[in-house]
């Protein structure tokens, strides 16, 4: 797992303005830094690479790498890299390395071009330059787990595994009045594009081609994974999805260095534990006790550990957390993102990351088996009055929440599904009335209700939020987030077979009845708590410092003075998210000055 930072320009390049733009991915990579720059006559470039050793601890693997006239960096872990370095040596392709991914990465390009991503099966962002065609590629994984961003005007070409990197490259600090709805919306952005006008971020399953053989950055781009691509109602075999679950475990489990495994006591996190502890080696786990029975699941963390005989550590968070804490959990985005959550995401990452590189997460369970409640909800229970419900929801009074209670109760599935996610009136309440925000949330006419929902989570949810926060909140503290529900092979099992294995009153059933025999239904049929911490008791003990931090702001007190003042009046769940919500936005900016 690394962080890079690569600049083209027709100019010379500050060397010194990348170091200073390193600062913001050192922590993705702190086991060592590697610097390369290259003069030419018509383009120079330079690369930058912090390296996280998991895989192949050698300096022989170290980035960037390079095989003649091509050179590759590459953030991310290549689960089957071993099967694929056999099938190349076979073919008398040699390697320096003894078990790098990369050197696979870079071989296989070499030999079967860029089209040898659709054999990789991991988390990937890559960049792979062949100098003699004077062409580029930035390449991310089919899911979206690791991210790249990018810069183009007429004289540069500059990418980066974080946005803050870029923004001190480049000094283009334009925010995208269309993008900043987007957040205020849903609190997080969606790729292609980031908060700011003139950056971007690769999507996921994206090969972005640059052509700058004519002095210039000549761009294409194309897409080469889609779950749609795999829709079929093929008869599901639960022996044969249970098969290539397990199989998703084991290579995940793969490291020179030990394994850790985050257990919140939910389905998904307990069947990996469940799993590994089948295995020969020690199971290594982490949980959080939130000081708070409303939000606490360490109960049911400490039944998984005790019955697994896990090696088992646990962090305490209450409502009285660090104010320094806080700031550091928000500091390790490099683009704004809303969910509370990245709070507690974060302590436990920093506490693991004292012990261990890598971790396993129970991630993307509830999207690849429909495990929200918001789902089950948006498929049934369903009025046709749609009309009246939009009026109603219109007229509902805003700080009293969002009212999506009653939109997610119309028969139009897009309707329903983005109430449990969207916020419009907070735009309202900014005086932001007149926004050309347009949703970004992707639906798939082809596919019956329930895929389409799963497709949507695909498109939006997973690779925009939830992957995002993973893998912000633990790089920020030199932590491997591996994730086994998310992974290809999986999601093409799903999409591809019928949906019989679906129970709308007791979601994730296969993961259930395979945990039956050592947990009782009480453990079992529990409803999904989530990742949270108090966020209404943090937000409104906070008033002063939060009010201050507006004050002193540069955006949303231009946008509505009396906001904080508005949004207190009525102490609620969604008004505190609200807030944090602004507080999120003022303090990455801030840090952008």
């Amino acid at each position: 797992m690394c962080g890079f930072i690569g600049a083209f320009s027709k100019t010379n390049i500050n060397k010194e303005q990348l170091e200073l733009a390193n600062k913001y991915i050192v922590c993705r990579g702190p086991d060592s830094l590697k610097q390369s720059h290259i003069e030419n006559s018509e383009i120079n470039y330079s690369f930058v690479f912090n390296r996280l050793s998991i895989l192949d601890l050698s300096n022989k693997a170290d980035q960037p790498m390079n095989s003649g006239q091509n050179i590759i960096m590459f953030n991310g872990e290549i689960y089957n890299s071993f099967e694929l370095r056999k099938k190349l040596e076979s073919q008398n392709i040699h390697f320096k390395t003894n078990n790098s991914d990369t050197e696979v990465i870079l071989k296989g390009i070499e030999k079967y071009g860029v089209d040898f991503v659709n054999q990789l099966r991991g988390m990937f962002a890559i960049f792979y330059l062949d100098q003699v065609n004077k062409v580029f590629y930035l390449i991310k994984d089919r899911l979206g787990q690791k991210p790249l961003y990018y810069f183009k005007n007429e004289n540069s070409f500059s990418f980066s595994s974080n946005l803050k990197s870029l923004i001190k490259i480049n000094k283009d600090k334009e925010i995208s009045s269309e993008q900043l709805s987007e957040y205020l919306v849903y609190g997080a952005v969606s790729s292609p594009n980031t908060l700011f006008t003139n950056y971007r971020s690769i999507r996921p399953a994206e090969i972005l081609k640059v052509d700058y053989s004519k002095n210039s950055f000549n761009i294409t781009t194309s897409i080469y994974w889609d779950p749609e691509n795999y829709l079929d109602n093929k008869k599901f075999e639960y022996d044969e999805f249970n098969n290539i679950l397990s199989e998703s475990i084991n290579i995940r489990n793969i490291a020179d260095v030990p394994i850790a495994s985050f257990l919140s006591g939910g389905i998904d996190s307990t069947t990996i534990v469940n799993h590994l502890s089948k295995t020969d080696k020690q199971v290594n786990t982490f949980s959080v006790h939130v000081k708070n029975e409303k939000y606490d699941e360490s109960k049911w963390s400490n039944e998984v550990a005790k019955k697994y005989n896990t090696n088992h550590r646990f962090v305490t968070i209450d409502s009285t957390i660090d104010n320094n804490i806080i700031n550091k959990s928000i500091k390790s985005l490099d683009q704004p993102y809303a969910d509370p959550s990245v709070v507690p995401s974060f302590i436990l990452s920093e506490e693991i990351s004292n012990h261990f590189k890598v971790a396993l997460s129970g991630d993307g369970g509830d999207e690849l088996l429909g495990g929200y409640k918001r789902l089950n909800l948006t498929l049934s229970n369903k009025n046709f009055l749609d009309q009246f419900i939009s009026n109603f929801y219109s007229f509902y009074p805003a700080f009293m929440g969002t009212g999506n209670y009653f939109l997610s109760k119309s028969t139009d599935i897009k309707k329903s599904y983005t109430s449990f996610l969207e916020d419009q009136k907070l735009l309202n309440l900014l005086n932001l009335k007149n926004s050309s925000f347009k949703k970004n949330i992707v639906f798939n006419n082809n596919m019956d209700s329930y895929k389409q929902l799963l497709y949507a989570d695909y498109k939006f949810y997973l690779p925009e939020m939830m992957l995002f926060k993973i893998d912000r909140t633990s790089m920020a503290n030199s932590l491997e987030i591996r994730s086994p529900f998310v992974d290809h092979h999986l999601v093409e099992y799903i999409f591809s077979h019928d949906t019989d294995y679906y129970e709308p009153t007791r979601p994730k059933s296969i993961l259930k009845d395979n945990l039956q025999k050592d947990f009782g239904l009480k453990f079992l049929d529990r409803s999904k708590q989530g990742f949270v911490f108090d966020i209404e008791n943090w937000i409104y003990k906070n008033n002063n410092l939060i009010e201050e931090t507006f004050k002193n702001g540069s955006l949303i007190s231009n946008l509505n003075k009396n906001i904080i003042n508005d949004l207190s009046r009525f102490k609620s769940r969604i008004n505190a998210q609200r807030i944090w919500k602004l507080y999120v936005l003022e303090k990455y900016l801030e840090e952008l000055d």
